[in-house]
């Protein structure tokens, strides 16, 4: 040990070789994770009937309290009958868009079978994305999404979370964001439980998710009134619907209301 008072604690160059001087040159601020999303998306709503599944999800992605970006796709078809509705940082979900299609490539690239025996079921894609969420939330550094799986396996209708704790779970009935909050309610008068689903009928499923979106419109200040639709169905196959807009509003109520507290109209 090196006994001179200005190398006080420093082992001797003799024993452990020169000392590193770089470690003194590190940079003002360490290495730093996001803390909160910026730019982020809203609610994603989904449910089963008795012949699919049916997710839809706004096109808004929002800076803050500005809604700055009204393009934005939020549901991802992987495969031939999977989506992945995606709420919460817009950055991080371009991140797992991007993971989903090298995983699609790879499973794509010389291989015969995979639009058969070996093709990407919804269970295979979702395993994949609690992974990749457990993963960066184990390193402290979660990407700041909610996840939601929906398709067609064996036949039969598929649907589950993940978050960006990667807690999962599954539900004949899904939602994200305030849509937690809002939109499931309605969506659990139609289908409660998994007996309900078989009671189901797809007309009646996408009235109740319109109906739904339309709620979300009125209530979330951050939802945009333009969204789009994905089914997964038995007998149609994958079918996206861009584009549709809230439709049959009626804003009367708003004549009267003159800012906040109690008022005389």
């Amino acid at each position: 040990m090196n006994h001179d008072p200005f190398s006080w604690g420093r082992p001797s160059d003799e024993t452990y070789g020169a000392y590193n001087t770089q470690i003194a040159q590190a940079p003002s601020f360490p290495k730093m994770n996001t803390q909160q999303p910026i730019v982020t998306g809203t609610s994603v709503i989904s449910m089963k009937y008795d012949n699919g599944v049916i997710i839809a999800a706004d096109n808004l992605g929002s800076y803050g309290l500005l809604l700055r970006f009204t393009d934005v796709e939020r549901l991802i078809p992987v495969g031939q009958n999977t989506v992945v509705g995606i709420s919460g940082d817009i950055s991080d979900m371009q991140h797992l868009e991007q993971l989903l299609d090298e995983l699609e490539t790879e499973n794509q690239y010389d291989n015969s079978s995979a639009d058969g025996a070996e093709a990407l079921k919804p269970s295979y894609v979702f395993e994949y994305l609690a992974t990749v969420m457990y993963n960066r939330r184990s390193k402290m550094n979660p990407l700041w999404n909610a996840l939601i799986v929906a398709g067609l396996e064996d036949g039969k209708p598929f649907l589950r979370y993940v978050n960006l704790l990667g807690v999962t779970y599954s539900s004949p009935t899904l939602a994200t964001g305030f849509g937690a909050h809002l939109a499931l309610p309605l969506l659990r008068r139609v289908v409660d439980t998994e007996a309900d689903v078989g009671k189901t009928t797809l007309e009646t499923a996408e009235k109740t998710m319109l109906e739904s979106m339309k709620v979300l419109y009125y209530r979330d200040a951050r939802s945009s009134r333009k969204f789009s639709l994905a089914i997964i169905d038995n007998d149609q196959g994958l079918v996206i619907k861009k584009g549709l807009k809230v439709e049959g509003m009626a804003w009367e109520f708003a004549k009267n209301i003159r800012g906040y507290g109690t008022q005389k109209v």
